[in-house]
């Protein structure tokens, strides 16, 4: 957020100890620069990410990535009420932050040494790998190095896992579009061969459509999915990361994991440790 703009901790910190500091608090009660309702939280993630990230036909959210951004805004003082949700696609989620248009990003992040020169992470909060996604009857691609026979393979851009495919695989014909669910539609429109993201995000789309859709060879990165911020604000940092640390000693995480991606046939891992910034 801009630097005339209080972040989003001090904001919470105004609210939630209001009674206990009150004078204190009281030197830092001037409205947002951004004119932004401070009694909300502006969290971006995606809206096309089964069992991660999801905006429902009545509007609600759901998904792994959304009850995470949930629980934290919770231990920040924000009731589900409170929250703003904001499409943040993958090429977008830097300048959505810097901009100031969120609070913090939980969707499918994952923390890179490019963009910790833009954003900050907390986190990570989950650790996933890239894999590849055919249509059930697929039999000639196993993995990154058979694509490379005349085959197209569909990955979104300014994603970590686009980028894999450009430096290590040269060969293989890469197209890019602005959602993963554009992908997907590609694949079953026999458009594109694969589509590749990280396992847990295409598990999703195979939980949809089981007899459609597989998850082919092994994975081949590690990913590690942080929740952006803005860049210096170590106080909404820390924060998040206690929220985090939180969720995964009380069993919310693993509840939250089994629920949303265990219908999806992947088992539940260990929670990552927190890196210590």
């Amino acid at each position: 957020m801009p630097s005339t703009t209080p972040s989003l901790f001090r904001r919470y910190y105004r609210r939630g100890a209001a009674v206990a500091l009150a004078v204190g608090l009281a030197l830092t009660a001037t409205a947002c620069g951004d004119g932004r309702d401070e009694n909300t939280v502006v969290i971006g993630t995606k809206f096309d990410q089964p069992g991660l990230a999801i905006k429902n036909e009545d509007g609600s959210m759901s998904g792994f990535d959304v009850d995470v951004a949930r629980y934290v805004a919770q231990e920040l003082g924000y009731a589900p009420e409170d929250i703003e949700w904001k499409e943040a696609p993958s090429g977008q989620r830097e300048t959505l932050i810097q901009n100031g248009q969120v609070d913090y990003i939980v969707g499918t992040y994952s923390i890179t040494d490019e963009r910790k020169e833009r954003v900050d992470f907390a986190g990570p909060y989950l650790i996933t790998g890239q894999s590849l996604l055919v249509r059930s009857d697929e039999s000639e691609i196993t993995g990154p190095a058979s694509l490379e026979n005349n085959k197209l393979l569909c990955s979104v851009t300014g994603s970590t896992p686009a980028q894999r495919i450009k430096d290590e695989y040269p060969g293989v014909q890469l197209q890019e579009y602005d959602t993963y669910s554009a992908c997907v539609q590609a694949l079953r429109n026999n458009a594109v061969d694969a589509v590749t993201t990280d396992e847990v995000i295409l598990a999703g789309y195979v939980a949809q459509s089981p007899e459609e859709l597989k998850v082919v060879g092994q994975p081949f990165s590690e990913e590690r999915y942080g929740i952006g911020l803005e860049k210096g604000d170590t106080e909404l940092q820390n924060n998040i990361n206690a929220a985090i640390e939180k969720m995964q000693q009380d069993g919310a995480w693993r509840q939250a994991f089994e629920d949303n991606l265990g219908v999806a046939g992947i088992a539940t891992p260990t929670p990552p440790a927190i890196d210590q910034n």
